[in-house]
């Protein structure tokens, strides 16, 4: 199943090296990410309270998520996003390409 949409979200990378790539994703509402796989572990922070409509393939799930709220994936989880808040909603990813080299 595919979400159907006409409103693409909208990625803005803010950091793409050889150790991390950080996006902020912006939805308008009912906007999607495109059916997609991170080659890489990635955390998820939201920026605005929503919830995200997520597309597995098998079965779509709404997961409501409060500002702030994080989670992480692991890498080749093939996934369509999509807005499924009647307003407009934002979150940082962050995919970690190579977690020994970060520095704390």
């Amino acid at each position: 199943m595919a979400f159907t949409c006409t409103v693409p979200a909208v990625a803005h990378i803010q950091q793409d090296d050889a150790t991390l790539r950080i996006t902020r994703w912006d939805f308008e509402p009912g906007a999607v990410t495109g059916w997609h796989e991170h080659g890489w572990p990635y955390f998820v922070v939201m920026l605005v309270a929503g919830t995200l409509r997520v597309d597995n393939g098998s079965e779509v799930a709404d997961v409501p998520l409060e500002k702030g709220q994080a989670y992480m994936r692991q890498a080749g989880i093939k996934h369509d996003v999509m807005n499924g808040s009647p307003h407009p909603i934002s979150f940082v990813e962050i995919e970690v390409k190579q977690p020994g080299k970060l520095v704390v």
